[in-house]
């Protein structure tokens, strides 16, 4: 038997049943989760139908066409037109799967929104709802949290219902649709761009510890530690500064990564202990005072 003949019947032995099991054996496996391409052939009242490369037809029911609300399928799922589709359910005993528009485009939104966040960008929030712990917003089409302690208004929270807010990101976790985002930590770093190292500010004092004052500054926290008081010794804090006073104090350093600030008011006295002794005028003349603590560390 010669060659040619051995492979006409090695040809002839591979049967349509044989076919059939290759067709099997391949199958493509489709499963759950996996992105497939394919065309839409056919609409109904229910979904759609699409060839994507399997032994039967694959389905779209009508809920999973898209993330935004649609009246006519045609609009988002054009015939003949390829398009990526997510397998949402394997397929059932006659081979169909069950795909979805909408999911893979919440997919595709996690992964620009992670990305974002990795990128430090803000995103605007719609206000959709409220809680004892803050409210809830909607991000291009997914759900969001914003905590009380994270928003600029903390206090009449159903008044930001229907509100757009500009927000960064706190956590952004696909697997378990968590959403934390920050009002407070946009304000924030779009405040830190108007300060600088020299500056005089005027902020109030919302804490006093043995080791400093702190202070905030229009949404930024700030810090006048103890040794930058005065240029005299002072022992205890809580005899000098007052919850909500108002005071000036001049910027010595700057950590926006870290959210700090670092202020100093021992730079505008003209004697040691005079922050003691006479505060108000130290705070009256504090432009003046400041300019004069520039100039010499100019000079």
């Amino acid at each position: 038997m010669n060659s040619e003949t051995k492979s006409q019947k090695a040809d002839s032995s591979f049967t349509m049943d044989d076919f059939a099991k290759a067709l099997d054996q391949h199958d493509y496996q489709f499963q759950k989760g996996q992105v497939v391409n394919g065309k839409v052939f056919q609409i109904d009242h229910d979904g759609a139908y699409v060839d994507i490369g399997g032994k039967a037809s694959a389905f779209l029911p009508r809920d999973e066409a898209s993330l935004r609300n649609i009246t006519n399928l045609s609009e988002v799922l054009p015939l003949d037109e390829r398009l990526d589709f997510l397998i949402i359910r394997e397929q059932d005993a006659e081979g169909q799967v069950t795909l979805s528009r909408r999911q893979l485009e919440i997919r595709h939104i996690w992964e620009r929104v992670n990305q974002m966040k990795e990128n430090n960008q803000s995103v605007e929030a719609r206000v959709v709802g409220t809680n004892k712990g803050g409210i809830n917003v909607d991000v291009l089409g997914i759900r969001g949290f914003i905590p009380r302690s994270h928003l600029v208004e903390r206090d009449n929270l159903d008044a930001l219902k229907g509100q757009t807010l500009t927000v960064g990101f706190l956590e952004v976790e696909a697997s378990s649709k968590r959403l934390i985002l920050s009002q407070r930590l946009v304000t924030r770093s779009a405040n830190f761009s108007t300060l600088s190292i020299g500056q005089l500010v005027e902020g109030k004092v919302t804490g006093i510890k043995p080791f400093g004052v702190f202070v905030e500054l229009n949404g930024v926290g700030a810090l006048l530690h103890i040794k930058q008081v005065t240029q005299k010794f002072i022992d205890n804090l809580e005899k000098v500064f007052q919850i909500g006073q108002s005071i000036k104090a001049v910027i010595i350093d700057i950590d926006e990564p870290k959210g700090r600030v670092a202020l100093s008011t021992r730079v505008l006295e003209n004697f040691p202990g005079e922050i003691l002794e006479n505060m108000e005028e130290v705070m009256a003349f504090a432009e003046a005072r400041a300019q004069k603590s520039k100039n010499q560390n100019i000079e």
